[in-house]
């Protein structure tokens, strides 16, 4: 999970103590140093600080202390609140570092990282910069085609957007809230407790309800995440009242440090978060922000050192720096990450961070230029968005020139015999075919999500939720009666249009496609995919595959093309039967229902796997060699539910078309052939590739009568009998 760091870190910021000890709390500068530390740590060893990400909520606890100390404050003190300063401080002390990391990530990403990944960083950091990011990739998280996109340099900016909105709305609540009081005649303290604690048992219920039905969008929503600003409000509003003996302060407040650990250590990317299990990191902070401010407690002799206090000072700018550094360092250093260059990446860091803090963060809070003002402040933070502005317009047009070039390129190549599979045809002579590709980057033209000129607009038909899953192409040229064929599946089918339409084109079939991403068209209780489980979304997906399968089977199409990554998608049915089995028996009776209208159904035998068995920028990172990304074919194509069931089905209509050997030699699957780029992204093929697989899937699908089977011939890897197998 994505996390990042919080802002409040500033010791001029800090609340003074209630009682016996220096305002400056050394306690909340530890906490703000566990939690950059456990952040960071997750990024760069993931596998071992599986819940890293907590460090986030830690921070949110903080500022909605921080804030609500200082706002409360000025409200019992003035009985108003000068909202336009507060802004403006606001402004001073987060974009100068925010600005600059954002410029100089952009910057690297131009001269390291390849033209694909531009224009999703320009999108990101426009969005950073309008403190918007969360709800970008709240929205990218259930967009399938995009949820499958590499990290940006901006991405980490996300719960900055959401503490930015948190100070946009705090300060109106609270004067609301105090307002309401006075014209109550009750008593401040009682009203904002009352009203605070309202906020956070409805923002709780919203965080559980959405963490169970829509965990995707759950993780970056603002709502959600309300309460946990609102958990540290409430300590501050109930300072005074707090009171706590000294071994009972020593024991909550290493309780809470102990908590917080605990969750980093022991939660993982499959913990529903954040939910109920949020409750823990959110209270172990509390318990330590609650118990601190009364005098020296135990774990001080440790927290109180100057290297923990240092890093909670920088802690800001460490997180600003550490994340484009992690995901630019590997095309600078040309390799993956080993953890040599992850300790250098920690070091970097942190020196960045030391001198952000003093020459800009620091600098930015005391500038007399702007803290005159705070029009001129307001100004400022207008001239610093509309240079990031600039900056991904300028990001945007270079990727529309490099996109232009290298398409023109693809063009010029596509007809040598040698390209991309042909590369792999009994009897090719194609010198040096696992070597380098004519274009190494994706351009829009590889999308595997690309229709043809022939196809018409979206349908209304077959909607899953909100999304339009269903097309109609007409490659007939006019012709009258064109054979009707279906392509039906999740993402995993949709990767095969371009090998599905380049095949229509030259038989001049009318091809209808139903595909939702993540989502097998099969007669089975499906529950999640890659891992993830969401009660909502496996309902709709059951309800689409359902009405997918009926709609074919009403019209009667010649034959019906079908795929799915059965691999990493999860069905359950409560019977106890293995689910290979619930998935075989699933699929063979969703096609005898389309075999039984005298389809032919031809099942396609996914890809070998790209993600989980190579580096996600491997071919970027061996340029010159993409040989090196080879994978012996045992790894790279394990057994699947998908071709077990094609395999076993005793049903006449239904044959498997296995392309592997056009991926694969007998001993490696490759990443580069014929000088084409196999997969678009870590899960799908280019389009390019499965286009020029188009006349090699076709040797599979009889051109005579009614696109009826091959002759059955047993395969020689296959005992006899075991099912229809077309394998070119």
């Amino acid at each position: 999970m994505p996390t990042a760091l919080l802002s409040e870190s500033a010791p001029a910021e800090s609340p003074p103590a209630r009682t016996g000890r220096a305002a400056f709390r050394t306690d909340i500068q530890a906490l703000r140093a566990v939690a950059v530390s456990l952040v960071v740590l997750n990024h760069l060893w993931p596998a071992r600080l599986t819940g890293g990400y907590v460090g986030v909520d830690v921070f949110f606890v903080i500022s909605g202390y921080l804030i609500t100390s200082h706002l409360n404050k000025e409200l019992s003190a003035t009985g108003r609140l000068r909202l336009a300063s507060f802004y403006a401080r606001r402004v001073r002390r987060l974009l100068p570092a925010a600005f600059l990391v954002l410029a100089a990530a952009s910057a690297a990403v131009m001269i390291w990282l390849p033209f694909s990944r531009w224009p999703a960083t320009a999108q990101e950091i426009v969005a950073t910069a309008m403190y918007g990011e969360n709800w970008v990739l709240a929205a990218k998280s259930v967009d399938y085609s995009a949820s499958t996109q590499s990290a940006t340099v901006a991405q980490h900016y996300w719960s900055l957007s959401v503490e930015e909105q948190f100070y946009l709305l705090w300060p109106l609540l609270l004067l609301g809230l105090f307002l309401l009081a006075r014209r109550l005649k009750r008593s401040r303290e009682l009203v904002l407790g009352l009203g605070i604690g309202a906020l956070c048992i409805l923002s709780l219920i919203v965080s559980v309800l959405m963490t169970e039905f829509a965990h995707n969008q759950a993780y970056f929503a603002t709502p959600v995440r309300a309460w946990e600003f609102g958990a540290g409000a409430l300590i501050a509003v109930a300072g005074p009242r707090l009171s706590f003996g000294r071994a009972a302060a020593n024991a909550a407040s290493l309780f809470g440090l102990a908590l917080i650990l605990l969750c980093g250590l022991l939660f993982t990317e499959q913990t529903d978060f954040p939910g109920v299990a949020a409750l823990l990191p959110v209270l172990g902070t509390a318990l330590v922000i609650a118990s601190g401010g009364g005098g020296p407690l135990v774990h001080d002799k440790v927290t109180a050192l100057g290297p923990v206090q240092y890093l909670g000072n920088i802690s800001y700018s460490v997180y600003l720096w550490h994340w484009p550094l992690i995901v630019v360092a590997p095309f600078v250093l040309d390799r993956q990450l080993s953890s040599v260059d992850k300790l250098a990446i920690v070091l970097v860091a942190v020196a960045l961070a030391a001198v952000t803090k003093v020459f800009v963060e620091d600098r930015g809070q005391k500038a007399r230029i702007l803290a005159l003002s705070n029009r001129r402040s307001f100004l400022a933070m207008a001239a610093g968005i509309a240079v990031i502005g600039c900056i991904a317009a300028g990001q945007t047009w270079a990727w529309g020139v490099q996109n232009a070039a290298a398409e023109g390129a693809i063009v010029a190549a596509e007809r040598s015999p040698c390209r991309g599979p042909r590369a792999m045809e009994p009897g090719a002579h194609c010198p040096g075919r696992f070597g380098p590709a004519t274009v190494p980057v994706m351009t829009e033209a590889n999308q595997y999500w690309n229709v043809a000129p022939e196809c018409g607009a979206a349908l209304t038909a077959l909607m899953a939720g909100g999304t339009k899953t269903h097309v109609s192409c007409d490659f007939s040229s006019g012709r009258p009666n064109p054979k009707v064929v279906w392509l039906v599946g999740d993402s995993h089918a949709q990767q095969w249009q371009g090998a599905i339409f380049a095949l229509a084109r030259e038989r001049h079939w009318l091809v209808k496609t139903a595909m939702l991403g993540g989502c097998p068209v099969a007669d089975v209780r499906f529950i999640g995919y890659e891992g993830k489980t969401d009660p909502a979304q496996a309902r709709r997906c059951m309800d689409w595959s359902a009405a997918v399968a009926g709609a074919v089977a009403k019209d009667r199409p010649a034959a019906v093309f079908s795929s799915a990554f059965a691999r990493d998608e999860k069905v359950d049915d409560g019977s106890g039967v293995p689910e290979r089995q619930q998935f075989g028996e699933g699929f063979q009776r969703t096609w005898k229902k389309w075999t039984d209208t005298g389809a032919k159904v031809y099942v396609l035998a996914d890809p070998p796997l790209n993600a989980g068995v190579r580096a996600a920028d491997c071919v970027s990172l061996n340029e010159a060699d993409p040989a090196q990304c080879a994978v012996p074919r045992a790894v790279a194509q394990p057994q699947d539910p998908l071709t077990m069931a094609a395999r076993s089905a005793r049903n006449p209509g239904v044959s498997l078309i296995d392309l592997t050997d056009h991926f694969c030699d007998r001993r490696d699957c490759y990443a580069v052939i014929g000088g084409v780029v196999v997969y678009f992204d870590t899960n799908h093929l280019n389009d390019e590739f499965s286009a020029l697989l188009g006349p090699i899937l076709g040797r599979s699908v009889p051109t005579a009568g009614s696109l009826g089977l091959q002759p059955f011939t047993d395969h020689p890897c296959l005992p006899p009998g075991s099912g229809h197998q077309v394998s070119t």
